[in-house]
């Protein structure tokens, strides 16, 4: 296993951690309102997170299982505005997180070194391989850490 694949994988599994120490202590009110225009509220990210990454622990599943799966996408925005994904009550997507982030990084460090070239077929995005599927989503995770940040920033502004 590369040094690289070792820092992403290490990206995957503090991810969780990242997320709930940017968090803990906010009251709903923080979570669920939108403080910057065109951007997801806190709470639409922590539930965004949980989705998206049980998406793609699934689709690493079906690359590492299945020849050339197909990979189906899904709609985001709406699965944002959902009832579920929107909510104030963020621990069940926190423990989703990780749980699933534990699976995930034992996955990822117990794949066979012939299994990272393995890919599946996006509708969107063309043949996914399991590497880029760990870069995918370490960067995914990144990102949304980093829009959590500024939207704290956002909220210190406001009061």
């Amino acid at each position: 296993m590369t040094t690289e694949t070792q820092a992403l994988i290490a990206q995957i599994r503090a991810l969780p951690d990242a997320v709930a120490a940017l968090v803990q202590g906010l009251r709903v009110e923080q979570l669920t309102t939108p403080l910057i225009p065109e951007e997801w509220t806190i709470a639409q990210i922590v539930h965004h997170l949980a989705d998206s990454h049980m998406n793609s622990f699934v689709r690493c599943k079906l690359i590492a299982t299945e020849s050339q799966p197909t990979l189906k996408p899904y709609d985001q925005e709406a699965w944002a505005r959902l009832a579920d994904g929107s909510e104030g009550e963020i621990a069940p997507s926190l423990q989703i997180l990780q749980g699933l982030h534990h699976r995930w990084t034992h996955f990822f460090e117990q794949l066979p070194d012939e299994a990272w070239q393995r890919s599946g077929n996006h509708p969107e995005d063309g043949a996914i391989s399991l590497r880029r599927l760990l870069q995918r989503s370490a960067a995914h995770g990144e990102s949304h850490l980093q829009q959590i940040k500024r939207l704290l920033a956002a909220s210190s502004e406001i009061c």
